[in-house]
């Protein structure tokens, strides 16, 4: 069966930092791209950032580049989002998600599972 459990979320003030981690199940993660999405209460989920399964390819939304930084441990079928400076508008869901190619290229469909989500609020 297929599992993706994160942690890590909590309460932080806004400039602070949080590293969120997910830990998948290998049938889950390789050859995967892992990535996470985030919903901000009452609007639509977006996408946050996605890691191809060898590292080298990796996408940012254009609201948290240059202050997250994704990452993964392919020997401990884990990936990881630093956050830092974080915003209150950074106040949300995050959920880990694992896909069905090896790179992400944009689209939900190419998306195999979904963690349960993580809570992040960012306090002004």
């Amino acid at each position: 069966q297929v599992q993706l459990v994160e942690s890590g979320g909590g309460l932080v003030q806004a400039g602070g930092s949080l590293t969120l981690s997910c830990v998948a199940s290998e049938r889950a993660f390789r050859p995967y791209f892992m990535g996470w999405f985030r919903r901000v209460l009452g609007k639509e989920r977006e996408f946050v950032a996605a890691i191809s399964w060898s590292g080298s390819n990796i996408v940012y939304a254009d609201s948290v580049k240059g202050r997250f930084t994704i990452s993964r441990d392919n020997a401990k079928n884990t990936v990881y989002l630093q956050m830092s400076s974080l915003k209150p508008e950074d106040t949300a869901v995050y959920y880990c998600v694992s896909g069905t190619r090896s790179v992400w290229h944009g689209s939900e469909s190419d998306i195999a599972s979904w963690g349960q989500g993580t809570q992040v609020t960012v306090s002004s």
